[in-house]
């Protein structure tokens, strides 16, 4: 009997808390920590099988939505694993030492499922892949190769370059993204030099229906509508799109707030199938990690969609039946000799 992707990513699915190579040979008999490590080390898992396995789950819809973002997988107490290197992280709001997992999303319009479809392990110094080189490979392997429909393209203000954006409008999709604050744009015509986007003045009807602008770096006859969004009251949030036709910034909030499934997936994937808890050093172990941990969270959220409940509760359930168990049948009984007595 062999070991296969498939014992690792039960593994994955069934394990709460402690996902260590060691903890799973503890718990496979047949299996010892060498013979775990040496498939892991030698097999080669790809985006591709990923793909392989939510391409019958997707449900198509033309007026979807792909979204692109980027994630680090924490491995700040790490100091000799490969891909490991120093990175912005998002959720920290700091640089740590870590992995970074670029995604792909598909999104259902009308009914809000989502998937994902593709992904991306960043290592420019094994690659010399940017993150924008791999978000333009992604996209358009969903668009050649996948041929998925879809008509929006949404990501975060990281993605906002212009070759991206250019290639997504050749595409003949839409884009929306946030812009930084300090991104010079023009709302004169020409007029008036470059500004900050944070320096604009909106009129009341701007703030309701957007201005026409032009970046800086974007060729001459090239505009773009902007959106200035009150996301609090001491966060605003400008969004640019390609759409010209666009003309409420409430439904530019409202297209905006799809991007938010990314943020869920990967919230979901760290804390439900221990993406980040491989200790492994080998660059081809970490990369089959992430690929079944992956694969794992597909899984849960079939379930979870079928079902009608979440990827934790589903998670949280294992843990109820073994206490039900327990209480039924307990393999450690408080009955016996040094049990409390009954007064």
């Amino acid at each position: 009997m062999l070991f296969s992707k498939l014992d690792y990513c039960q593994y994955l699915l069934s394990s709460q808390r402690n996902f260590t190579l060691t903890h799973l040979a503890e718990h496979l008999q047949q299996f010892s920590h060498d013979t775990i490590n040496r498939y892991l080390g030698g097999e080669k898992l790809t985006p591709r099988l990923l793909w392989e396995n939510v391409k019958p789950l997707v449900v198509e819809d033309a007026q979807g939505y792909l979204i692109f973002d980027d994630t680090v997988l924490d491995k700040r107490f790490s100091q000799s694993i490969e891909l490991v290197r120093r990175q912005y992280s998002g959720n920290e709001h700091r640089v740590i030492r870590g992995i970074g997992l670029i995604s792909c999303v598909y999104v259902n319009a009308r009914s809000g499922q989502f998937w994902v479809i593709d992904y991306r392990l960043y290592n420019p110094d094994g690659d010399g892949n940017s993150k924008l080189d791999h978000v333009e490979e992604m996209l358009q392997g969903a668009v050649f190769g996948k041929q998925l429909p879809f008509a929006t393209v949404l990501m975060d203000s990281w993605y906002a370059a212009q070759k991206l954006m250019a290639l997504i409008e050749a595409l003949g999709k839409i884009y929306y993204c946030p812009l930084k604050t300090n991104r010079l744009v023009d709302d004169s015509g020409g007029v008036e030099s470059y500004r900050r986007i944070d320096q604009l003045h909106w009129s009341a009807i701007e703030a309701q229906e957007g201005k026409t602008i032009k970046l800086r770096g974007f060729p001459k006859d090239k505009k773009v509508k902007l959106f200035r969004a009150i996301v609090s009251t001491d966060k605003t949030e400008y969004v640019a799109t390609n759409d010209l036709t666009q003309d409420s910034t409430d439904e530019t909030q409202q297209v905006c707030a799809v991007r938010w499934k990314i943020e869920q997936f990967h919230r979901e994937l760290k804390q439900t199938t221990g993406i980040e808890a491989c200790q492994c050093r080998k660059q081809r172990i970490q990369r089959n990690h992430v690929a079944c941990a992956l694969l794992v969270w597909t899984r849960l959220r079939q379930i979870a969609d079928a079902t009608a409940t979440t990827v934790y509760q589903l998670k949280t359930r294992l843990l109820s039946n073994y206490l039900i168990e327990q209480l039924k049948s307990p393999t450690l009984s408080m009955r016996g000799s040094c049990a409390i007595p009954h007064i």
